[in-house]
């Protein structure tokens, strides 16, 4: 099944993906306007356009993608552009190789596709990448009961709440057709020294 996941997206490549317009949305646009910039990490960058929107707007910017067509093309997008962004060619539930934490994790597209397994590793990558203070931009299509590998579910929503404070949510519908959520997360400062206990002392806060 993962493999066959991967060649569908692979395949897409050989033409124009949908998902691929080469514009970055609105809900992004006004997060770079309200806050500064900083480091962020777009987790299923594909060609890169939000990457770069992110790096033209003074931000350090890690993108990550399993599909290295689509890395090679936003590396050769960033070179025309002049911006140093660190494209990385991999799955977004195995990047140990990045230890930085990051005040924005961005995510257009990416977890909704996800197995389930791979999403309880998404979310410990999500816990370990993300500041204290920091943000996490989350755009999917929801769970319509229709496709099992396909969607964000209630749950997934309430797992991230337990973790998170959401700030906003917004519904609508891709290509009028599908079900979508725009979810705005934010991990509170206070965070910050019960990230730095040990694990065995962090639930007595």
């Amino acid at each position: 099944m993962e493999f066959l996941k991967r060649l569908r997206f692979a395949l897409q490549y050989l033409g124009a993906p949908p998902w691929d317009t080469g514009v970055s949305p609105p809900e992004l646009l006004e997060f770079i306007q309200e806050n500064p910039p900083g480091r962020a990490i777009d987790f299923g960058c594909g060609t890169g356009t939000n990457a770069i929107t992110l790096a033209r707007n003074g931000w350090h910017v890690t993108g990550i993608d399993f599909i290295g067509k689509a890395i090679k093309t936003a590396r050769r997008k960033a070179s025309r552009a002049g911006l140093d962004i660190d494209f990385i060619t991999g799955d977004v539930t195995d990047i140990n190789a990045v230890q930085h934490d990051f005040d924005l994790v961005l995510d257009i597209g990416c977890f909704h596709t996800l197995s389930l397994a791979k999403r309880e590793v998404y979310l410990s990558n999500l816990d370990r990448l993300l500041k204290p203070g920091g943000s996490f931009l989350l755009y999917g299509w929801l769970d319509t009961g229709q496709d099992d590998s396909v969607g964000i579910r209630e749950i997934d929503i309430e797992i991230l709440n337990e973790k998170l404070e959401m700030v906003d949510q917004a519904i609508g519908t891709e290509r009028g057709m599908q079900p979508s959520t725009w979810l705005r997360f934010l991990r509170h400062p206070d965070e910050l020294s019960r990230k730095n206990l040990p694990a065995d002392e962090r639930d007595i806060r």
